[in-house]
């Protein structure tokens, strides 16, 4: 079943448990996925519907963040919650020895591909790939931090 169909039968799923709650979650999920396709004019596939909820996560993220400073507890509980259900939706996240050693290889191939060791100046082509393969899988700001500690040891 694909992710967004999946998505779908979960709205229905609260709806008959009366969550509220989750339900509004979801809900906001599915009207980003449809922004998304009719803005692009497209139909969107799991990886598609994966970069959403990995934006919508580091958005609640950054929410709990502010929220927290300015001591509204209330709304950071809200957003937290938000957060448990968009995380259910996202694959196993690898840890950062996986990462790295992704990184790693990506950097190898890009080596060979050159003729040289990558530099600093190649973050921009080993990120494009790392992108590629890792979407979803891991978060992107420790994706960059590993290709930086590559690229600079």
């Amino acid at each position: 079943m694909a992710l967004k169909d999946q998505i779908t039968e979960d709205m229905k799923a609260a709806m008959r448990a009366k969550d509220s709650a989750r339900l509004g979650t979801i809900r906001l999920l599915l009207a980003a996925c449809k922004q998304k396709e009719v803005d692009e004019r497209v139909t969107l596939d799991d990886a598609a519907v994966t970069s959403i909820i990995d934006k919508l996560v580091k958005q609640r993220r950054d929410s709990i963040a502010a929220f927290t400073t300015a001591g509204r507890q209330d709304l950071a509980d809200k957003e937290s919650a938000e957060l448990v259900v968009l995380e259910g939706y996202l694959p196993q996240r690898m840890d950062a020895g996986e990462v790295r050693g992704a990184i790693d290889a990506i950097v190898a191939e890009l080596a060979t591909e050159l003729g040289r060791k990558p530099a600093a100046g190649d973050m921009g082509r080993v990120m494009g790939v790392a992108k590629t393969r890792l979407a979803g899988k891991a978060e992107m700001a420790q994706v960059s931090a590993a290709v930086k500690a590559a690229l600079a040891g």
